[in-house]
């Protein structure tokens, strides 16, 4: 499978570009509304990626900060690029919206370090497990609509690791995330067997956070850090809460996100330890 770019990542990108070229005009959100006809607002959404901008607009504003030649074709082709539907748009109705930006960023990303702390992460999960863990919603879906949440579900790990070029990724689980039973005991042993399968390929570390280790830093719960090939695509932490996420990319966010991160890896079993462990859970379940 060849490299998927996530249209998320480049509507960030854009947005960095404008802001930038925004602020080395001297020019005030004000004044690039007035000269493009549109509402300040409408700037700042485009500049914090939360809207994805016209090209006719991009034009306009490139006109403004007198970007020319191929610099000015770089950012117009960006503009159109970032206006394309992920392969996801067709059933959005099935992820929840804080969820669809993950899912065009996750595409694209060069690296992934994701504590969790009660679950098995998406990208790693068995059918049957995740389908139980649909199923413990409060309110259960309909059938075909669970169905169709954990067919995205596969859909999202084919893409993001059987791709030719898969990303780095580093998980760190509480012991309690391959303790817990989810979907009985066919469905946790084949987990946990995927898990050790898994954690055998040359992108995949896993580590677990023993219960011995006491208390720790993170006891709030689960996050993720992405990081992407280019320098101008800054890092992001997700942090996921019932019904709603939060992205951070202030460098003193992710920064003290990293620290943690680093915390936990070293209070947290090697790999051969936890293959180790993971094994005799499987024996034990």
């Amino acid at each position: 499978m060849g490299v998927q770019r996530s249209p998320s990542v480049r509507r960030r990108r854009l947005a960095a570009e404008l802001q930038r070229l925004r602020k080395d005009a001297g020019l005030t959100r004000d004044q690039v509304a007035e000269h493009a006809g549109c509402s300040p607002v409408t700037i700042t959404r485009i500049e914090s990626a939360t809207s994805a901008a016209t090209v006719a607009l991009v034009v306009m504003m490139l006109e403004l900060y007198k970007v020319t030649d191929a610099r000015r074709e770089a950012l117009t082709q960006l503009a159109r690029d970032a206006r394309k539907r992920g392969w996801w748009y067709k059933v959005s109705e099935a992820i929840p919206e804080w969820v669809q930006s993950y899912v065009g960023l996750e595409e694209e990303a060069a690296t992934f370090q994701e504590y969790q702390s009660e679950f098995v992460p998406g990208l790693l999960q068995t059918g049957d497990y995740a389908r139980a863990v649909i199923r413990s919603a409060p309110v259960v879906p309909p059938d075909e609509e669970l169905e169709r949440r954990l067919s995205i579900r596969m859909k999202r790990q084919e893409r993001v690791l059987e791709r030719s070029d898969p990303p780095t990724m580093w998980f760190i689980l509480n012991e309690a995330v391959i303790r817990r039973s989810v979907g009985g005991t066919k469905a946790m042993r084949d987990q946990l067997q995927r898990l050790i399968h898994l954690s055998e390929t040359n992108h995949i570390t896993i580590q677990i956070l023993p219960f011995a280790a006491g208390v720790h830093p993170a006891m709030d719960g689960g996050f993720t850090i992405l990081s992407f090939p280019k320098p101008s695509d800054p890092d992001t932490v997700y942090v996921e809460y019932w019904q709603g996420s939060v992205y951070l990319e202030d460098p003193p966010e992710i920064d003290a996100y990293v620290l943690l991160f680093d915390h936990l890896r070293a209070r947290a079993l090697g790999p051969d330890q936890t293959r180790s462990l993971i094994a005799q859970v499987v024996q034990e379940t």
